[in-house]
C-alpha cells in the first residue's frame, strides 16, 4: 500500500519541486497540496494523508499552529516540519505541538524520501545534521520534558538511546548493533516508559540533558 502524503508550502515552486521527487518513488502518493496552514488543516482532515510535509511560514496560519490542530484533532496523519537552519525556535515549537520530526527544507532527495517512509512507519525523523543544536535548545526550554535519571536503564537501552538522540531510525540501530528490529523496538518501547518520555523526541532531548551525549 503505498504511503499517502499531502505537500503543504506557500511556494508553488517548492510544491513542484517536493512532487516530483516523490511522483518517483513506486510506494509514495502525493494526494494533495496546499499552500496555506487553513487549507492544510481543512484536506488534512478530508483526505487524512499518512504524512504532511508542512512549512513553517504559511499565510492564513503558519506551520506551528496547522500542526497542533492535525496533531489536537487525534487524525492518523502524522507531520514532518520541513524547515532551515535559521527556524530553530519555529521547529521547538513544531516539536512540542506534536510533529514528528524535521528535515531541512532542502536536503536531500534521499533524505525526504527516507524521512517520510519512517514517519509514515510510526517512527520519528530527526534530521542528524541539526539534530543535536536542536534538542539541546528544546531541552533547555523546559517544554513539560521530565528530564529524569537515564540510571533506570540498562546498558544495552542506553545504547540504542544514545543512537535514538543522534537521529537513527530502528531500522539503521538495528543495523549498527546487529540487533533485530523487533528488539530495537521493544528497547525503545522501554526506554520511552522508564523514561516518562512522550516520545523519542523527548527521550533524545533527555539524554542531551542528562549528559549522556557529551
Amino acid at each position: 500500500m503505498s504511503i499517502r502524503v499531502l505537500i503543504a508550502d506557500d511556494e508553488a515552486m517548492v510544491r513542484t519541486g517536493l512532487r516530483l521527487v516523490l511522483d518517483r518513488e513506486p510506494d509514495i502518493d502525493v494526494v494533495d497540496e496546499a499552500g496555506d496552514g487553513r487549507t492544510t488543516v481543512e484536506r488534512t482532515a478530508k483526505l487524512e494523508p499518512d504524512v504532511v510535509l508542512m512549512d513553517v511560514r504559511m499565510p492564513h496560519m503558519d506551520g506551528i499552529e496547522a500542526t497542533r490542530r492535525i496533531v489536537g484533532s487525534h487524525a492518523r496523519s502524522r507531520v514532518i516540519v520541513l524547515t532551515t537552519f535559521d527556524e530553530d525556535e519555529y521547529v521547538y515549537d513544531a516539536l512540542a505541538a506534536g510533529a514528528s520530526g524535521f528535515l531541512l527544507k532542502y536536503a536531500p532527495a534521499e533524505d525526504l524520501v527516507a524521512a517520510i517512509r519512517v514517519v509514515a512507519a510510526g517512527e520519528a525523523m530527526l534530521a542528524p545534521s541539526v539534530t543535536r543544536r536542536l534538542l539541546e535548545r528544546f531541552a533547555d526550554k523546559g517544554e513539560t520534558l521530565q528530564i529524569a535519571t537515564i540510571t533506570a536503564l540498562t546498558p544495552r537501552e542506553r545504547e540504542v538511546l544514545k543512537l535514538v538522540a543522534q537521529g537513527m531510525s530502528n531500522i539503521e540501530i538495528a543495523d549498527s548493533l546487529v540487533l533485530s528490529r523487533a528488539t530495537v523496538k521493544t528497547h525503545v518501547a522501554n526506554i520511552l516508559e522508564k523514561l516518562s518520555a512522550r516520545d523519542r523526541v523527548q527521550a533524545a532531548a533527555i539524554a542531551y540533558k542528562s549528559g549522556l551525549l557529551s
